[in-house]
Protein backbone atom coordinates (compact mmCIF):
# COMPACT_ATOMS: atom_id res chain seq x y z
CA UNK A 1 0.00 0.00 0.00
CA UNK A 2 1.21 3.84 -0.92
CA UNK A 3 -0.06 6.40 0.82
CA UNK A 4 0.68 10.04 -0.24
CA UNK A 5 0.68 12.53 2.58
CA UNK A 6 -0.33 16.05 1.60
CA UNK A 7 0.56 18.58 4.63
CA UNK A 8 -0.42 22.42 3.27
CA UNK A 9 0.32 25.21 5.51
CA UNK A 10 -0.56 28.46 4.22
CA UNK A 11 2.24 29.55 2.70
CA UNK A 12 4.19 26.47 1.77
CA UNK A 13 3.54 22.88 1.19
CA UNK A 14 4.58 19.37 2.54
CA UNK A 15 4.47 15.92 0.62
CA UNK A 16 5.42 12.61 1.62
CA UNK A 17 4.94 9.08 0.00
CA UNK A 18 5.07 6.27 2.38
CA UNK A 19 5.23 2.81 1.52
CA UNK A 20 3.51 -0.05 3.54
CA UNK A 21 4.95 -3.36 4.16
CA UNK A 22 4.07 -6.35 6.23
CA UNK A 23 0.67 -4.31 7.40
CA UNK A 24 2.92 -0.87 8.91
CA UNK A 25 3.77 1.69 7.49
CA UNK A 26 7.63 2.57 6.86
CA UNK A 27 8.96 5.76 8.89
CA UNK A 28 10.77 6.73 6.59
CA UNK A 29 9.33 8.17 3.24
CA UNK A 30 10.05 6.77 -0.65
CA UNK A 31 10.00 10.35 -1.71
CA UNK A 32 9.23 13.69 -0.38
CA UNK A 33 8.61 17.40 -2.03
CA UNK A 34 8.67 21.08 -0.18
CA UNK A 35 7.08 23.90 -1.56
CA UNK A 36 7.71 27.72 -0.26
CA UNK A 37 5.57 29.99 -1.68
CA UNK A 38 6.96 33.16 -0.02
CA UNK A 39 10.67 32.22 -1.87
CA UNK A 40 10.21 35.14 -4.14
CA UNK A 41 7.77 37.65 -5.90
CA UNK A 42 6.27 35.50 -8.98
CA UNK A 43 7.98 32.48 -8.21
CA UNK A 44 7.58 29.36 -5.51
CA UNK A 45 10.70 27.51 -4.38
CA UNK A 46 9.58 23.45 -5.01
CA UNK A 47 12.58 20.69 -4.08
CA UNK A 48 11.92 16.82 -3.85
CA UNK A 49 13.85 13.74 -2.80
CA UNK A 50 13.61 10.60 -2.82
CA UNK A 51 15.01 7.81 -0.04
CA UNK A 52 18.71 7.72 0.35
CA UNK A 53 19.11 10.82 -1.75
CA UNK A 54 19.46 14.74 -1.15
CA UNK A 55 17.32 17.50 -2.27
CA UNK A 56 16.63 18.47 -6.17
CA UNK A 57 14.90 21.50 -7.90
CA UNK A 58 11.99 20.68 -9.74
CA UNK A 59 10.93 23.11 -11.95
CA UNK A 60 8.63 25.90 -10.79
CA UNK A 61 5.50 27.50 -11.16
CA UNK A 62 3.93 30.75 -10.29
CA UNK A 63 2.58 30.55 -6.87
CA UNK A 64 -0.41 32.81 -8.00
CA UNK A 65 -2.40 29.93 -7.64
CA UNK A 66 -1.13 28.31 -5.16
CA UNK A 67 -1.78 24.83 -4.28
CA UNK A 68 -3.69 24.48 -7.39
CA UNK A 69 -0.78 25.21 -9.70
CA UNK A 70 1.53 22.40 -7.98
CA UNK A 71 -0.07 19.43 -10.61
CA UNK A 72 2.68 18.29 -12.09
CA UNK A 73 4.55 17.76 -8.79
CA UNK A 74 2.36 15.08 -7.86
CA UNK A 75 1.86 13.87 -11.33
CA UNK A 76 5.74 13.25 -11.82
CA UNK A 77 5.19 10.51 -9.52
CA UNK A 78 3.40 8.23 -12.22
CA UNK A 79 4.43 10.40 -14.98
CA UNK A 80 7.48 10.53 -17.21
CA UNK A 81 10.91 9.18 -17.06
CA UNK A 82 12.19 8.04 -13.98
CA UNK A 83 8.68 7.91 -11.90
CA UNK A 84 8.55 6.00 -9.41
CA UNK A 85 5.19 4.69 -9.72
CA UNK A 86 4.48 2.96 -12.56
CA UNK A 87 0.55 4.18 -12.96
CA UNK A 88 -1.80 6.40 -10.71
CA UNK A 89 -3.55 3.76 -9.33
CA UNK A 90 -0.39 2.43 -6.73
CA UNK A 91 -1.68 4.89 -4.96
CA UNK A 92 -3.62 3.44 -2.19
CA UNK A 93 -5.07 6.61 -0.60
CA UNK A 94 -3.98 10.10 0.38
CA UNK A 95 -3.89 11.43 3.85
CA UNK A 96 -4.15 15.16 4.83
CA UNK A 97 -3.38 17.33 7.48
CA UNK A 98 -6.22 19.44 8.40
CA UNK A 99 -5.73 22.24 11.08
CA UNK A 100 -9.19 23.08 12.53
CA UNK A 101 -11.84 20.13 12.65
CA UNK A 102 -13.90 21.89 15.31
CA UNK A 103 -16.02 19.89 17.51
CA UNK A 104 -17.39 17.82 14.37
CA UNK A 105 -14.31 15.52 14.40
CA UNK A 106 -12.48 13.27 16.99
CA UNK A 107 -10.62 10.73 14.77
CA UNK A 108 -9.15 10.96 11.13
CA UNK A 109 -12.47 10.78 8.63
CA UNK A 110 -12.88 9.73 5.00
CA UNK A 111 -13.34 12.34 3.09
CA UNK A 112 -16.32 13.23 1.48
CA UNK A 113 -18.08 16.34 0.13
CA UNK A 114 -20.23 16.80 3.41
CA UNK A 115 -16.83 17.01 5.20
CA UNK A 116 -15.22 19.05 2.43
CA UNK A 117 -18.24 21.02 2.93
CA UNK A 118 -17.35 21.21 7.11
CA UNK A 119 -14.07 21.93 6.72
CA UNK A 120 -15.11 25.24 4.85
CA UNK A 121 -17.51 26.15 7.30
CA UNK A 122 -14.58 26.48 9.81
CA UNK A 123 -12.23 28.97 7.64
CA UNK A 124 -13.25 31.50 10.43
CA UNK A 125 -11.48 29.70 12.82
CA UNK A 126 -8.25 28.53 10.54
CA UNK A 127 -8.29 31.18 8.11
CA UNK A 128 -4.68 30.30 7.20
CA UNK A 129 -4.34 26.81 7.10
CA UNK A 130 -8.08 25.42 6.32
CA UNK A 131 -8.01 27.01 2.63
CA UNK A 132 -5.13 25.65 1.55
CA UNK A 133 -6.20 21.99 2.82
CA UNK A 134 -9.54 21.92 0.59
CA UNK A 135 -7.07 23.44 -1.91
CA UNK A 136 -4.99 20.31 -1.48
CA UNK A 137 -8.00 17.54 -0.88
CA UNK A 138 -9.70 19.70 -4.41
CA UNK A 139 -6.33 19.61 -6.51
CA UNK A 140 -5.31 15.35 -5.09
CA UNK A 141 -9.34 14.60 -5.81
CA UNK A 142 -8.75 15.38 -9.68
CA UNK A 143 -5.93 13.94 -10.66
CA UNK A 144 -6.65 10.60 -8.33
CA UNK A 145 -10.23 10.03 -9.28
CA UNK A 146 -12.16 7.18 -6.98
CA UNK A 147 -8.57 7.25 -4.57
CA UNK A 148 -9.85 7.71 -1.05
CA UNK A 149 -8.86 10.80 1.04
CA UNK A 150 -8.49 10.88 4.56
CA UNK A 151 -8.63 13.94 6.75
CA UNK A 152 -6.52 13.96 9.95
CA UNK A 153 -7.41 16.56 11.92
CA UNK A 154 -4.66 18.56 14.12
CA UNK A 155 -7.89 19.42 16.49
CA UNK A 156 -8.93 16.14 16.90
CA UNK A 157 -6.41 14.69 19.51
CA UNK A 158 -7.80 17.44 22.32
CA UNK A 159 -11.66 16.74 21.72
CA UNK A 160 -11.45 14.54 24.69
CA UNK A 161 -10.51 16.87 27.05
CA UNK A 162 -12.74 17.58 30.10
CA UNK A 163 -14.94 20.48 29.86
CA UNK A 164 -13.19 21.75 32.82
CA UNK A 165 -10.06 22.38 30.64
CA UNK A 166 -11.81 23.10 27.42
CA UNK A 167 -14.64 25.68 28.20
CA UNK A 168 -13.63 29.67 28.82
CA UNK A 169 -15.11 31.50 31.73
CA UNK A 170 -17.62 33.37 29.70
CA UNK A 171 -20.75 33.66 29.27
CA UNK A 172 -22.51 29.70 28.38
CA UNK A 173 -24.06 30.58 25.40
CA UNK A 174 -21.24 31.18 23.27
CA UNK A 175 -20.01 28.12 24.40
CA UNK A 176 -23.00 26.89 22.73
CA UNK A 177 -21.81 28.98 19.77
CA UNK A 178 -18.48 26.82 19.25
CA UNK A 179 -16.35 29.30 21.50
CA UNK A 180 -14.21 27.47 23.07
CA UNK A 181 -10.73 25.58 23.62
CA UNK A 182 -9.93 23.28 20.81
CA UNK A 183 -6.06 22.97 20.99
CA UNK A 184 -4.10 22.46 17.80
CA UNK A 185 -0.53 20.30 17.06
CA UNK A 186 -2.51 16.85 18.53
CA UNK A 187 -1.17 15.11 16.04
CA UNK A 188 2.60 15.81 16.97
CA UNK A 189 1.37 15.68 20.62
CA UNK A 190 -0.22 12.01 20.26
CA UNK A 191 2.52 10.58 18.27
CA UNK A 192 5.28 11.74 20.86
CA UNK A 193 3.03 9.83 23.37
CA UNK A 194 3.20 6.64 21.66
CA UNK A 195 6.82 7.22 21.52
CA UNK A 196 7.99 7.97 24.20
CA UNK A 197 5.63 4.98 25.51
CA UNK A 198 8.25 2.65 23.09
CA UNK A 199 11.07 4.74 24.41
CA UNK A 200 10.56 4.37 28.11
CA UNK A 201 9.35 1.15 27.16
CA UNK A 202 6.10 1.35 29.33
CA UNK A 203 2.42 0.88 28.43
CA UNK A 204 1.20 4.46 27.36
CA UNK A 205 -2.40 3.95 29.53
CA UNK A 206 0.18 3.95 32.49
CA UNK A 207 2.14 7.46 31.48
CA UNK A 208 1.67 10.85 32.88
CA UNK A 209 3.49 13.23 29.97
CA UNK A 210 3.75 16.87 29.09
CA UNK A 211 4.90 17.17 25.69
CA UNK A 212 6.32 20.54 24.37
CA UNK A 213 5.58 21.24 20.48
CA UNK A 214 8.27 23.84 20.13
CA UNK A 215 8.77 25.62 16.82
CA UNK A 216 7.56 28.57 15.43
CA UNK A 217 4.20 27.76 16.76
CA UNK A 218 4.26 26.20 20.22
CA UNK A 219 1.79 24.69 22.79
CA UNK A 220 2.02 21.92 25.26
CA UNK A 221 -0.38 18.99 26.24
CA UNK A 222 -0.95 17.28 29.13
CA UNK A 223 -1.63 13.63 28.42
CA UNK A 224 -2.51 11.23 31.20
CA UNK A 225 -3.11 7.75 29.70
CA UNK A 226 -2.65 8.13 26.15
CA UNK A 227 -5.30 11.14 26.67
CA UNK A 228 -5.35 14.83 26.22
CA UNK A 229 -6.36 16.36 29.10
CA UNK A 230 -5.20 19.92 28.86
CA UNK A 231 -3.26 21.77 26.55
CA UNK A 232 -2.21 25.25 25.68
CA UNK A 233 -3.21 26.64 22.57
CA UNK A 234 -7.25 27.22 22.61
CA UNK A 235 -9.76 28.97 20.51
CA UNK A 236 -7.26 29.41 17.80
CA UNK A 237 -3.54 28.64 17.77
CA UNK A 238 -2.86 32.29 19.18
CA UNK A 239 -3.64 31.34 23.02
CA UNK A 240 -0.96 30.10 25.26
CA UNK A 241 2.67 29.90 24.89
CA UNK A 242 4.94 32.54 23.49
CA UNK A 243 5.56 31.62 19.55
CA UNK A 244 8.04 32.65 16.75
CA UNK A 245 5.68 35.78 15.72
CA UNK A 246 2.60 35.34 18.00
CA UNK A 247 2.22 36.58 21.05
CA UNK A 248 -0.01 33.41 23.12
CA UNK A 249 -1.78 34.96 26.05
CA UNK A 250 -1.73 38.41 26.85
CA UNK A 251 -4.08 40.07 29.04
CA UNK A 252 -7.56 40.66 26.67
CA UNK A 253 -8.19 44.21 28.34
CA UNK A 254 -4.66 45.39 26.19
CA UNK A 255 -6.46 44.33 23.13
CA UNK A 256 -9.83 46.81 24.30
CA UNK A 257 -7.21 49.66 24.86
CA UNK A 258 -5.55 49.54 21.63
CA UNK A 259 -9.11 49.07 19.23
CA UNK A 260 -10.53 52.03 21.45
CA UNK A 261 -7.37 53.82 20.34
CA UNK A 262 -8.48 53.32 16.91
CA UNK A 263 -6.39 50.68 16.19
CA UNK A 264 -8.42 48.48 13.09
CA UNK A 265 -8.81 44.28 13.93
CA UNK A 266 -7.00 43.45 10.91
CA UNK A 267 -4.47 45.83 12.03
CA UNK A 268 -4.73 44.30 15.89
CA UNK A 269 -4.91 40.96 14.23
CA UNK A 270 -1.58 40.76 11.79
CA UNK A 271 0.42 42.46 15.08
CA UNK A 272 -0.52 39.62 17.19
CA UNK A 273 0.10 36.73 14.56
CA UNK A 274 3.05 37.91 12.98
CA UNK A 275 4.63 40.80 14.88
CA UNK A 276 5.19 39.18 18.22
CA UNK A 277 6.53 36.65 20.00
CA UNK A 278 10.24 36.16 19.47
CA UNK A 279 10.25 38.41 16.59
CA UNK A 280 8.40 41.69 18.55
CA UNK A 281 10.27 41.38 21.67
CA UNK A 282 13.99 40.78 20.08
CA UNK A 283 13.36 43.33 16.79
CA UNK A 284 14.79 40.61 14.56
CA UNK A 285 13.39 37.71 13.53
CA UNK A 286 11.31 34.71 14.16
CA UNK A 287 13.67 32.42 14.59
CA UNK A 288 15.34 31.06 17.42
CA UNK A 289 18.34 30.36 16.16
CA UNK A 290 18.72 33.97 14.79
CA UNK A 291 17.74 35.19 18.35
CA UNK A 292 20.45 32.95 20.18
CA UNK A 293 23.28 34.00 17.50
CA UNK A 294 22.12 37.78 18.49
CA UNK A 295 22.67 36.90 22.03
CA UNK A 296 25.91 35.13 21.84
CA UNK A 297 26.60 38.69 20.54
CA UNK A 298 25.03 40.68 22.87
CA UNK A 299 21.94 41.55 21.58
CA UNK A 300 20.20 43.05 24.60
CA UNK A 301 16.50 42.18 23.61
CA UNK A 302 17.78 38.62 21.73
CA UNK A 303 18.26 38.02 25.36
CA UNK A 304 15.14 39.52 26.61
CA UNK A 305 12.85 37.64 24.20
CA UNK A 306 14.93 34.45 24.89
CA UNK A 307 14.47 34.80 29.04
CA UNK A 308 10.78 35.84 27.81
CA UNK A 309 10.39 32.29 26.03
CA UNK A 310 11.60 30.69 28.57
CA UNK A 311 9.60 32.35 31.31
CA UNK A 312 6.56 31.69 29.64
CA UNK A 313 7.29 28.14 28.62
CA UNK A 314 7.98 27.06 32.62
CA UNK A 315 5.03 28.56 33.55
CA UNK A 316 3.36 27.01 31.08
CA UNK A 317 4.83 23.40 32.36
CA UNK A 318 3.68 24.22 35.53
CA UNK A 319 0.25 24.91 34.87
CA UNK A 320 -0.01 21.47 32.93
CA UNK A 321 1.28 19.67 35.43
CA UNK A 322 -1.75 20.96 38.15
CA UNK A 323 -3.98 18.25 35.50
CA UNK A 324 -1.86 15.28 36.15
CA UNK A 325 -1.58 13.28 39.17
CA UNK A 326 2.64 12.82 38.95
CA UNK A 327 4.40 13.37 35.82
CA UNK A 328 6.73 10.47 34.47
CA UNK A 329 8.08 12.51 31.67
CA UNK A 330 8.70 15.79 30.02
CA UNK A 331 9.18 15.77 25.88
CA UNK A 332 10.46 18.11 23.92
CA UNK A 333 9.44 18.26 19.68
CA UNK A 334 9.14 20.38 16.90
CA UNK A 335 11.84 22.56 15.51
CA UNK A 336 13.09 24.55 18.92
CA UNK A 337 12.04 21.52 21.01
CA UNK A 338 14.68 19.26 18.91
CA UNK A 339 17.03 21.65 17.94
CA UNK A 340 17.94 23.89 20.54
CA UNK A 341 20.24 22.72 23.79
CA UNK A 342 19.96 26.18 25.50
CA UNK A 343 16.22 26.51 25.38
CA UNK A 344 15.64 22.69 27.04
CA UNK A 345 18.66 23.83 29.61
CA UNK A 346 16.75 26.72 30.57
CA UNK A 347 13.69 25.41 30.70
CA UNK A 348 14.54 22.15 33.36
CA UNK A 349 16.92 24.64 35.40
CA UNK A 350 16.11 24.57 38.73
CA UNK A 351 13.31 21.88 38.30
CA UNK A 352 15.04 19.10 40.52
CA UNK A 353 12.65 19.25 43.08
CA UNK A 354 10.21 17.79 40.69
CA UNK A 355 12.18 15.17 39.56
CA UNK A 356 13.46 16.73 36.62
CA UNK A 357 17.63 16.33 36.22
CA UNK A 358 19.05 16.84 32.21
CA UNK A 359 22.50 15.88 31.79
CA UNK A 360 24.06 18.08 30.08
CA UNK A 361 26.76 16.11 27.55
CA UNK A 362 23.68 14.42 26.32
CA UNK A 363 21.15 17.44 25.97
CA UNK A 364 24.22 18.80 23.89
CA UNK A 365 24.49 16.10 21.74
CA UNK A 366 22.15 17.01 18.85
CA UNK A 367 19.65 14.03 20.85
CA UNK A 368 17.02 12.56 18.76
CA UNK A 369 14.49 10.10 20.12
CA UNK A 370 16.02 9.58 23.01
CA UNK A 371 16.75 9.95 27.11
CA UNK A 372 18.54 13.15 28.08
CA UNK A 373 17.80 12.47 31.65
CA UNK A 374 20.80 11.92 34.42
CA UNK A 375 20.37 8.26 35.27
CA UNK A 376 19.05 9.06 38.89
CA UNK A 377 16.29 11.57 37.60
CA UNK A 378 12.84 10.34 38.79
CA UNK A 379 11.41 11.83 35.90
CA UNK A 380 12.53 11.19 32.43
CA UNK A 381 13.14 14.21 29.37
CA UNK A 382 12.78 13.16 26.89
CA UNK A 383 13.75 14.58 22.78
CA UNK A 384 11.55 12.98 20.66
CA UNK A 385 11.60 14.05 16.55
CA UNK A 386 8.25 15.43 15.21
CA UNK A 387 6.72 13.43 12.59
CA UNK A 388 3.54 14.67 11.12
CA UNK A 389 3.41 12.86 7.85
CA UNK A 390 4.23 9.36 8.87
CA UNK A 391 1.61 9.85 11.63
CA UNK A 392 -0.88 11.33 9.44
CA UNK A 393 -0.12 7.82 6.59
CA UNK A 394 -0.30 5.66 9.64
CA UNK A 395 -3.96 6.85 10.65
CA UNK A 396 -5.11 7.10 7.12
CA UNK A 397 -3.74 3.69 5.69
CA UNK A 398 -5.47 2.01 9.76
CA UNK A 399 -8.76 4.23 8.65
CA UNK A 400 -8.55 2.40 4.88
CA UNK A 401 -7.93 -0.81 6.40
CA UNK A 402 -10.48 -0.65 8.57
CA UNK A 403 -8.75 -0.91 12.16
Amino acid sequence: MNILVVNAGSSSLKSSLFLTVEGRVEATPIWQAQVDFTYKPGEALIQTRRRGGGWEPFPSTSPEGGIGQLAPLFQSLWQGEGSLLAEVAEINGVGHRVVHGGSLYRQPTLITPEVERAIEQLIPLAPAHNPAALAGIRLLSQLLPGIPQVAVFDTAFHQQMPLAAALYPLPYAWAEQGIRRYGFHGINHEHCARRAAEILNRPLEELRLITCHLGNGCSLAAIRGGRSVDTTMGYTPLEGLMMGSRSGSVDPGILIHQLRQGMSVDELDRILNRESGLKGVSGLSSDMRVVLEAMEAGHVRAELAFDLFVHRLRGQIGAMLMSLDRLDALVFSGGIGENSAPVRAAACADLGFLGIQIDPVLNAGSPRNCDISTCDAPVRVLVISAQEDWAIATACQSLLQGE
